[in-house]
């Protein structure tokens, strides 16, 4: 069943009699539906926990928390990495607490059950008095791991959908020049809860048609150049720098500053790149930086968004050059603030929309090519999301089976 879901999502567009529709507003507001998308979409799906650079030695480890679980990533003495529930199998303690830290072993707090950084258990206090206890049988749980240039990733559960590398292979080339795997984060990771589903944040990311009318600010430093594609487990943005100064300070003293970046070729100088990865997961690529961000469902109505941002190690030995590089990227982050403000008013307010009894489905354009690729995989994976309205009250105890 769980390959099934996978294949019917790769190929959700190729027929989906309602993909001229939108999802309806239930599924934004719906804690049945929200249970069954968490198990059909959320848990089966990679989700970012840290580059490999925030764990570089044996023993270093970050975690990541969601829909109930918490996850650790940690560097083996082999250097291998891998992923454990962050559960003692004695008595269901959390091992770590925090989002990162370094230990020779991982020891519980509550009872002093002991493992090794490759998920081993290697010690239990009173050992003799477990008389049926199998060491070798009650290691961490292991987590599905995966590595995609740099970057780190887990899913809950193994549904056969594809890697990373996969799902980004349609624009490896683009993104190969910016050297994710020697990226280094700039500051902590950053969380900010959202009283909204965690579709609508990602519909809003995707949505093209709103750039001219909701950001005037990129609609000044891109002109008409922004433009989307979509692929099956990804879609493209992207938008080119105008030459033509803008009137807001920050804007022309990030158009004017930009300092050329070495190892991208001439066409990606002043090139704005975003790619959403399926479902719920973004890169925003510029020239002087990268933003990640993902947003986790908290709640029907609620997430949170996770945010970090990575260069690479500046490459400029002049001490003017390095000041330039510092002041671009605080030109750049005050100018995403405003566009991040202005997502957050419309995101919140299409929440408060879709909770209307009047609303239904509304109709997408044959250009929001990106929103109709993802509701037609949501249709794929959830049948039910194609009803205008939730089904009779339980339906979900048997969806969630399926």
């Amino acid at each position: 069943m769980a390959q099934r879901h996978a294949d019917i999502a790769a190929g959700a567009d190729m027929a989906d009699p309602l993909a001229d529709w939108g999802l309806p507003g239930w599924l934004y507001t719906d804690p049945d539906y929200f249970a069954v998308e968490m198990e059909r979409v959320i848990r089966p799906s990679w989700q970012i926990v840290c580059h490999v650079g925030d764990i570089p030695h044996p023993g270093d480890w970050r975690s990541l928390d969601y829909l109930g679980e918490s996850v650790i990533v940690v560097r083996g003495d082999d250097g291998i990495l891998r992923a454990f529930a962050n559960v003692c199998r004695h008595r269901a303690m959390r091992l770590v607490e925090g989002q990162a830290g370094c230990a020779k072993k991982l020891v519980c707090p509550y009872h002093a059950w002991t493992y090794e950084l490759d998920g081993r258990l290697s010690g239990v206090p009173m050992r003799r008095d477990y008389p049926a206890l199998r060491l070798e049988e009650n290691g961490l749980a292991p987590i599905d791991i995966d590595v995609w240039r740099g970057f780190v990733f887990v899913r809950l559960t193994d549904n056969g959908g594809p890697s990373v590398a996969a799902m980004m292979a349609p624009y490896d080339d683009q993104v190969a020049p910016y050297r994710f795997e020697e990226m280094q984060r700039l500051g902590d990771v950053r969380h900010r809860p959202r009283a909204v589903n965690w579709k609508n944040v990602g519909d809003n990311y995707s949505d093209n048609l709103h750039i001219p009318v909701a950001h005037d600010g990129l609609s000044r430093i891109f002109g008409k150049s922004y433009a989307i594609e979509a692929m099956p487990y990804v879609d493209k943005m992207s938008g080119e720098l105008v030459d033509r100064p803008s009137d807001n300070f920050w804007e022309r003293f990030y158009q004017t500053h930009l300092p050329p970046a070495p190892h991208l070729p001439a066409a990606n100088q002043r090139l704005w790149l975003y790619f959403k990865l399926w479902p719920n997961m973004a890169f925003d690529i510029y020239a002087d930086q990268i933003d990640f961000m993902q947003w986790l469902p908290t709640g029907p109505t609620s997430c949170v968004l996770r945010e970090m941002a990575f260069a690479l190690p500046d490459t400029y030995t002049v001490a003017g050059k390095q000041r330039a590089m510092k002041l671009v990227r605080y030109a750049n982050w005050r100018i995403n603030r405003v566009v991040n403000a202005e997502d957050t008013w419309l995101i919140e307010r299409v929440q408060q929309g879709m909770a209307s009894r009047s609303y239904t489905a509304g109709p997408i354009g044959a250009s929001e090519v990106c929103l109709r690729s993802f509701a037609s995989k949501i249709r794929a994976i959830i049948p039910e999301a194609r009803l205008d309205h939730p089904p009779p009250a339980g339906w979900s105890r048997t969806a969630r089976r399926d």
